[in-house]
C-alpha cells in the first residue's frame, strides 16, 4: 500500500504561503504557512497533520488489540498533542502525548492498559517517531 500527498510553496519561509492537498481529497489545497505553523494563523501545519495521523493510527491499533483480546470497544477517542522544538540544530518533534477515552464493556483495567500499550508500541506512526521523540499515553478506561 502506497499513499500520497503534495505540497506546493510560494514565497519566502516568512511571507510566503503554501498549500497541501491529499491522494483522498481529504485535504485539496489546504492553506499552511509560517503563521499556522509558528504563530496562531488560519490553517494547517506539518505537526498537526502528524498528530491526526498518530491520533487516528494509535486509535485503530487499539481497536484491534482490544477486538484480538475478545474486547470490542463501543467507542475510542483519542488526541495527540505533537510538540516541536527549537534544537541546537533546527526544529525536532520532540515529544507527542496522547490521550485516548476508551468505552469497552466487559473490559477490566489490566486487560485495557496492556491492550493500549501494545497499540502504543505496535502502530506505525509510534514506531516512525521510536527513539526520536518521546511518546507518551494517557489511557481512560471510562
Amino acid at each position: 500500500m502506497e499513499r500520497t500527498a503534495s505540497a506546493i510553496w510560494h514565497g519566502g519561509l516568512k511571507d510566503g504561503k503554501g498549500s497541501i492537498s491529499t491522494q483522498s481529497t481529504t485535504l485539496k489545497d489546504t492553506q499552511y504557512s509560517f503563521s499556522t505553523r509558528f504563530e496562531n494563523g488560519v490553517g494547517t501545519n506539518p505537526e498537526e497533520l502528524i498528530a491526526a495521523a498518530h491520533a487516528g493510527c494509535f486509535t485503530m491499533a487499539l481497536s484491534a488489540q482490544l477486538s484480538g483480546a475478545n474486547l470490542p470497544p463501543e467507542s475510542l477517542e483519542t488526541t495527540a498533542s505533537v510538540k516541536l522544538e527549537k534544537k541546537d540544530d533546527g526544529f525536532a518533534i520532540t515529544a507527542i502525548h496522547l490521550v485516548t477515552k476508551a468505552k469497552v464493556p466487559g473490559a477490566d483495567k489490566a486487560a485495557f492498559d496492556t491492550a493500549a500499550q501494545n497499540a502504543k508500541a505496535g502502530c506505525p506512526i509510534s514506531k516512525l517517531f521510536h527513539g526520536n521523540a518521546e511518546i507518551t499515553l494517557d489511557a481512560q478506561l471510562v
